[in-house]
């Protein structure tokens, strides 16, 4: 059979099972049975990627544009792009069987359901795809359906859609958004990012002839531009990676996208879009091998920047996890920090070359380390969500005798938060052994790269307090919620009691698979062990005193202002881009007007026409002269010639 029905089945089906809810937007009766059919296509697209899985391998190309252009359909079956096939799938089947319940009612159906599906696609897209432009395809797909979903309630007609508390200002700036401005603000730090991601893209087809990422010979490509032109190509490149993966200085966005409804909170945080940047870089160095390009000048310090933009994200995702009041809020602050040691861990591949099963450990850590975040985030997303119909409230917020009476979901958070931080013998653990033992590489190895061992312990430690914060403030220690509604919610429960059981799958696949042996023996190291024992510590402090009152008062309020950043988005680009504007305005229209239009050009050309007028006075011995004159000066000219020759 042919390949390609497998991949339009896979790539097509979410979107053309949700246009009819789409072409029925005016049809309440046809938009409330409609989403089924939309969910059934995700779900023919979860038996795609499980068949594509488990019987393709290598790459499947049919023509598009031409064979002279480079840009055809290519896809490729590796070993990231087969499992985050199944992950993306999976994940978005189950967020969509939730949303069933938790979009129920909701003012606009269509535009929700056709967003989302389109997002699952575009993913999708973006995993399989070898062809960076078609994979470019893919990403755009991704930012326009997030702005479709993060602003889907743009009435701001409530404030349990809000981010911050509404009139609290620091200084000029007010800390509240609404969720009319959350897509907006992802756009646009998106589309800052994807600019320059474009034209790395469109060089790399004029100086490789070749855009599939597997079959291009990056050394040479390389070598051929220097090390400036490495370090400017893939800078370019990354900016597209770092903005969609909410990186410092980008991660603005990510926070007050939680004003979009949860399931596509949960989507964006676990499979699609944040974790779309990390896995390109995942799948791009993949093929770069930087392990064996030590011989290219500037590809050292690319992977140093990464490194560090890496580990930097992720120490200030989970300080700002520390100090924040949101459900939502503190789960995307923590998202942040695990996306950036996942950028750490696939950057550390340039230093660390220990192969398994003929695969890089470095490149396998970060990639496991997204599998296990995605369906363990996922799951916390929708207890967030469950949380916030059942006490309409958006803050941290429910006691012990509240956690019991909503059992489904404090079981979850438990099991979630447990097998995220890395603690002993729970999933993380075994991959974040891999991780601790490729940072202890490069310090042992590298003696001046000793920074990065540091940070890791330093965000691992502190992750694991806000996980247990969560659940302690939502379930243990808490404030009594004002309004508790506990009754239906039954899809609810079922989608994330299916997400959080894959974790379970996913500890037993590491223990069978050949190429996850070194997390195993990893996980015995003593330096993994006392990690892992800290974070377990460090979740067990923070589950019994969640808030310290002392903390709370200065740091707490820093940290839950993330650290002000909000400024550099909301207050300091803006005054710079306006001023931009002004001089443009004043002295590049007005300077262009006054040459074209007004002075130079037209001066000039006044001047002429008065010299011209000068002479003509109408006698025809003046005109005699001027020709006689001209003559001669063309005699002199053609002399002068003459004898230079």
């Amino acid at each position: 059979m042919n390949e390609w029905i497998f991949f339009l089945l896979l790539f097509l089906t979410p979107v053309v099972s949700s246009v009819p809810i789409a072409l029925a937007y005016k049809s309440k009766e046809w938009t409330e049975r409609l989403p089924y059919l939309s969910v059934f296509g995700i779900f023919v697209s979860v038996l795609m990627s499980l068949y594509i899985f488990f019987t393709m391998e290598g790459q499947y190309s049919w023509p598009w544009l031409g064979p002279e252009l480079g840009i055809n359909f290519v896809f490729m079956c590796d070993y990231l792009s087969r499992y985050m096939g199944v992950v993306t799938a999976v994940i978005a089947f189950f967020i969509a069987i939730y949303g069933l319940d938790y979009m129920k009612g909701d003012y606009r159906p269509s535009w929700y359901w056709f967003c989302f599906n389109l997002f699952t696609a575009s993913m999708l897209l973006v995993v399989y795809s070898d062809n960076l432009f078609l994979l470019f395809v893919g990403w755009e797909g991704l930012g326009a359906a997030s702005w479709g979903l993060i602003g889907h309630w743009f009435r701001d007609d409530d404030d349990i859609a809000y981010v911050g508390k509404a009139g609290r200002k620091v200084g000029p700036l007010e800390l509240s958004w609404p969720p009319s401005s959350g897509g907006w603000r992802a756009i646009s730090t998106i589309r800052f990012g994807d600019v320059p991601m474009f034209f790395a893209i469109a060089a790399i087809w004029v100086l490789a002839g070749n855009l599939n990422i597997s079959e291009i010979n990056w050394e040479s490509l390389f070598m051929g531009i220097g090390a400036a032109g490495t370090i400017i190509l893939m800078l370019c490149f990354l900016m597209g990676l770092f903005t969609k993966s909410a990186q410092v200085p980008f991660s603005e966005w990510l926070m007050t996208a939680m004003t979009g409804p949860t399931t596509v909170s949960a989507l964006l945080h676990s499979a699609t879009m944040v974790a779309a940047g990390a896995f390109v870089f995942l799948k791009v160095t993949w093929y770069i091998e930087p392990w064996n390009l030590h011989n290219v000048p500037g590809l050292e310090l690319v992977y140093t920047i990464v490194l560090f933009v890496g580990l930097l994200s992720g120490l200030y995702g989970a300080l700002c996890g520390s100090g924040m009041l949101e459900r939502k809020v503190l789960l995307a602050a923590s998202t942040m920090s695990s996306i950036g040691l996942m950028f750490a861990a696939g950057a550390a591949s340039f230093w660390f070359h220990h192969e398994i099963a003929g695969m890089n450990l470095a490149l396998l850590v970060g990639f496991w380390y997204m599998a296990t975040h995605a369906f363990a985030k996922a799951s916390l997303f929708l207890v967030a969500g469950h949380l916030i119909h059942a006490t309409h409230s958006r803050f941290l917020c429910g006691g012990l005798e509240f956690g019991k009476r909503i059992k489904p979901a404090f079981i979850a958070t438990i099991i979630a938060t447990t097998f995220l931080i890395g603690m002993p013998p729970l999933t993380a653990y075994w991959v974040k052994s891999g991780m601790d033992e490729v940072m202890e590489h490069l310090y042992l190895h590298e003696p001046h790269i000793v920074l990065p061992i540091i940070l890791l312990i330093l965000t691992s430690l502190t992750y694991s307090a806000i996980m247990a914060r969560f659940l302690s403030l939502n379930f243990i220690k808490g404030e009594k919620p004002e309004h508790e509604h506990l009754e239906g919610g039954g899809l609810m429960k079922l989608g994330y009691s299916m997400m959080v059981s894959v974790l379970f799958i996913l500890l037993f696949l590491i223990f069978i698979n050949e190429e996850t042996a070194g997390f195993v023996h990893a996980g015995y190291m003593s330096m993994s062990f006392v990690v892992g024992v800290g974070a377990l510590i460090a979740y067990l402090v923070a589950l019994y005193v969640p808030r310290i009152s002392i903390f709370s008062r200065v740091p707490g309020t820093f940290f839950n202002d993330r650290m002000y950043l909000p400024y550099l988005n909301d207050y300091i680009t803006p005054k710079i881009g306006f001023f931009i504007s002004y001089m443009v305005q004043e002295f590049g229209n007005r300077g262009i007007d006054a040459f074209f239009n007004t002075k130079v050009i037209p001066g000039l050309f006044g001047a002429i026409s008065k010299g011209i007028r000068k002479i003509q006075i109408g006698y025809l011995n003046v005109y005699v002269k001027i020709v006689l004159g001209f003559v001669m000066l063309f005699l002199i000219i053609a002399s002068i010639g003459g004898i230079g020759l």
